[in-house]
């Protein structure tokens, strides 16, 4: 086995190879950018050198710095993670030409997946099942869009060269196709650095099932069963599980065969995964192989209770496969979510920041978190926003899935805004518990999961109300105590006057709104009003993770964490609330703000600017485009009106809150 082994990727992949390597005694070699010096991967491995700057393309996709480390520190082998220079022959092909072993498939292997459109001429010569379209070299807009015509629409737009959703467009009409078509190429460059595109027709209401296969330098190969990924919000997994709860026996050996050729094709050595449109009349068509690792291959995993990572070690060493086709053995259900850094009341705008407080479940046998940051970790601007995986398994689909609620509920996150409530609402939806989730289910029905501007119960509001009067009365005994006069009568968060009854106000703030409710009372017993509502609450009690009590007689046991800062709760229905507090007698309105004038909304570079000043505008009207974070964000006019200003050109890169457009007044 390889002595020292080389990460070429960060965060929790990079982690999660430095484990395997250290239960099979590798020494670890970590790379790291300029953002990332603090980062846990370098922190975990037992080296780690400096590559370069912040952006991935003065740092983690430097190939050249990244060989100049393995070769200095000694390295026998890279590991190239899932992104960045995964899937990159040239890549590949400098590891081998350097005596260094990349575990990883042969560059001619992914030379032949790495094009969509080669993969499917490929695969259209080992009669395994196409969606109709074209994949040719034509790359003219005008051939492109003849083509599309005859292959009729709805159609998909895909980035030949890409993965993950990036320059991927459904187009329904032939009106919309060059627009879609000229968005669709300049992500692809931005992503891929390559504007080649494929068209498909678009099947609708179809589900996402990919199959993990595995091959070795001595011809074998064999797939690892399905992963059930329908569950996508544009073209980007949320939800992942095996076995899919949509397959019948049948139709499972049929795509595995299909599998297997696949990879057989192309001689395939190493981890990937061969991905399948199936539509709702059953036929399953060849959609894309991943040449890597894939973020999900956890559930696959802990259903075989396999090491994938190690896996891929002992092939790209020349061991021979460990298990035969027929010794594969599937126990019980896994599903995985990924919790990220992102607002979903805000079009799930990418966020960024120090992570004041991550809070996750412990690991067990039913649990699986792998992350690459801990609490007090910033998540920066330059590289995917996600926090940590989070993987559950049990008996069948109903106790994993009760597994994953429970899991969700634990988890808390304070500094950039998260998908957690988001999560929650997914992994109690009747479509999700039912199994029949489309990939496009979530696109069409986006607000059946996220809160909006709803108000929250008034029974909910007075729950956070207790809890922070039992805190707030906690926190002033304990600094009483420990005060030099722990007797003074001053030292009480009762709100006890002479002459009249004590009240307090405590304030509280969610998504944007205030909420006043008057106090009277102490020691778990409280009368309270918001506005014309009322509540008496008699023996109320908290343990830092349960809130008990008794509101107007009825008796109620609420999930319940708080601080002097913020209180999170879950309501009878099991819907995420988190407060923050909010000082009682000091409130800024903010209403208006923004109403005339457009706002970067994070830091980002300004790829299409479409306004000049005195435009006359519509409300929603796209104005400018930003790419951020990996992907383009499309900032609207707020309102109707006339361009005063655009302070922004094509190309500059511009920080978070920087005002772009402003309108006359």
């Amino acid at each position: 086995m390889f002595e020292r082994v080389l990460i070429a990727n960060r965060g929790e992949i990079a982690c999660r190879v430095i484990r395997t390597c250290r239960r099979l005694g590798i020494h670890t070699i970590a790379v790291y950018s300029e953002a990332d010096a603090d980062a846990q991967h370098v922190r975990l491995a037992d080296e780690a050198w400096p590559i370069g700057g912040p952006r991935p393309a003065d740092s983690y996709l430097r190939a050249d710095a990244i060989l100049d480390v393995a070769k200095r520190t000694g390295a026998q082998a890279i590991h190239p993670g899932y992104g960045f220079l995964s899937e990159n022959t040239a890549f590949a092909r400098a590891c081998t030409e350097a005596g260094i072993a990349f575990i990883g498939p042969r560059p001619e292997s992914i030379d032949a997946m790495g094009s969509k459109a080669a993969a499917k001429a490929l695969m259209e010569q080992h009669a395994v099942p196409l969606v109709p379209g074209y994949h040719g070299e034509n790359q003219d807009a005008g051939f492109l869009a003849e083509q599309a015509q005859r292959t009729g629409f709805p159609l998909m737009i895909k980035a030949a060269a890409g993965g993950g959703g990036k320059g991927m467009r459904i187009v329904r009409s032939d009106k919309e196709f060059a627009d879609a078509l000229a968005s669709a190429q300049r992500e692809a460059a931005n992503a891929f650095g390559d504007t080649r595109v494929i068209l498909e027709r678009y099947v609708e209401h179809p589900r996402h099932i990919e199959f993990q296969v595995f091959g070795d330098s001595h011809g074998n190969v064999i797939h690892l069963n399905e992963r059930e990924c329908s569950a996508q919000r544009r073209y980007q997994k949320v939800l992942e599980e095996t076995p899919s709860p949509f397959l019948t026996p049948e139709r499972r050996t049929a795509m595995g065969e299909a599998a297997v050729a696949a990879a057989k094709a192309v001689h395939y050595v190493g981890a990937g995964t061969v991905e399948f449109i199936v539509a709702q009349s059953d036929e399953f068509f060849f959609m894309e192989m991943n040449t890597r690792l894939q973020v999900e291959h956890p559930v696959t995993e802990e259903t075989l209770g396999l090491d994938l990572v190690e896996w891929q070690l002992r092939v790209a060493f020349g061991e021979s496969l460990p298990l035969r086709q027929e010794q594969v053995h599937a126990h019980g259900h896994a599903i995985e979510v990924r919790l990220y850094a992102e607002d979903p009341e805000q079009n799930f705008l990418p966020g960024s920041g120090k992570l004041l407080r991550l809070r996750l479940p412990a690991p067990s046998r039913h649990v699986r978190i792998d992350g690459g940051v801990i609490e007090g970790d910033t998540v920066t601007i330059f590289y995917d926003p996600m926090i940590a995986k989070l993987i559950v398994h049990d008996r069948d689909r109903t106790q994993a899935l009760q597994r994953l609620r429970e899991a969700l509920a634990a988890c808390e996150i304070a500094g950039p805004k998260s998908n957690i409530a988001f999560l929650e609402r997914l992994a109690s939806h009747p479509v999700v518990l039912e199994g029949r989730i489309d990939t496009g289910y979530l696109d069409r029905h986006l607000d059946e999961f996220l809160a909006g501007d709803e108000a929250p119960a008034d029974t909910v509001l007075f729950a956070a109300t207790t809890a922070a009067l039992l805190h707030d009365e906690r926190a002033t005994a304990s600094s009483t105590v420990h005060s030099s006069d722990p007797f003074s009568p001053w030292g009480r968060a009762d709100a006890w006057r002479i002459g009249h009854a004590g009240k307090r106000i405590v304030a509280l703030s969610l998504r944007e709104h205030r909420y006043e409710i008057e106090a009277h009372g102490h020691d778990g017993h409280y009368q309270l009003r918001h506005g014309e509502a009322t509540c008496d609450v008699h023996g109320a009690r908290h343990d830092g993770e349960v809130l008990s009590a008794r509101f107007d007689g009825t008796s109620l046991r609420l999930p319940l964490r708080t601080d002097a800062a913020r209180i999170l709760l879950h309501d009878a229905n099991d819907h995420r609330h988190g407060f923050a507090r909010a000082a009682a007698f000091a409130w800024e309105s903010k209403e208006g703000a923004g109403g005339n004038q457009i706002i970067a909304p994070m830091p980002g570079r300004i790829v299409l600017v479409k306004a000049k000043p005195g435009d006359q505008v519509e409300e929603g009207q796209e104005l400018l485009v930003m790419e951020a974070m990996k992907m383009e964000l499309a900032l609207k006019a707020p309102r109707a009106g006339t361009i005063e200003n655009v302070s922004a050109e094509q190309g500059d890169f511009v920080e978070a809150d920087t005002v772009l457009v402003r309108f006359a007044h």
